[in-house]
């Protein structure tokens, strides 16, 4: 049966719990639920305290999702993707890294195959701790409504009321577009998904 990895990067602690640069938690949640919904009840409980990670695992299509949020924050998000690669035997094309991106609006979707951290230090960490950048990831766009030096303070924020609004139905649509990377693979969901 074929394994994935689905990797939601954020921050652990309430005062992160709603930030910008939470979103991987967020999306990994929605599709904790959803496929959990498939496959029985939902448990009180999605995620399970692991090794570097809170951790659910489920089937989705005759594949194995193990899905990680890591508890190492952000910075070193590589140690906790690493070790579960390797723990539970996952090639790199079968690992989705979810994570914010500054340089896409608000609400877009972004799935690439491969590529740098483009600024982002969760990403950095991944690539060092990988030595590669040849794994998949889904870049959720945040904005960059910001000043000159405030980028920390605008990732770290809470989003607007009128985010909230649209948040929701943006995060759906990214779980939409992991199950299709699950199922119908990375090429055919691109081409599906990174126009919209």
């Amino acid at each position: 049966m074929k394994k994935f990895l689905i990797a939601g990067l954020g921050n652990i602690g309430d005062e992160y719990a709603d930030t910008r640069h939470n979103i991987g938690f967020h999306v990994a949640d929605a599709l904790a639920a959803s496929l959990l919904k498939e496959e029985k009840e939902i448990p009180a409980k999605l995620f399970h305290p692991d090794k570097l990670v809170t951790r659910a695992e489920t089937k989705y299509r005759g594949r194995t999702v193990i899905i990680i949020k890591p508890t190492t924050y952000m910075n070193l998000s590589g140690k906790a993707v690493s070790y579960w690669m390797q723990a539970e035997k996952i090639s790199p094309e079968n690992i989705l890294v979810v994570t914010d991106d500054l340089a896409l609006p608000f609400g877009k979707l972004r799935l690439k195959k491969k590529g740098g951290a483009g600024g982002h230090n969760g990403l950095t960490d991944i690539i060092t701790t990988l030595n590669s950048e040849e794994w998949p990831r889904l870049r959720f766009g945040i904005g960059s409504d910001f000043s000159k030096g405030r980028q920390v303070n605008y990732v770290l924020s809470r989003w607007t009321e009128d985010e909230m609004k649209v948040l929701p139905e943006r995060i759906e649509q990214s779980v939409l577009l992991i199950k299709s990377f699950l199922f119908a693979g990375i090429e055919k969901t691109m081409t599906a998904f990174n126009s919209k």
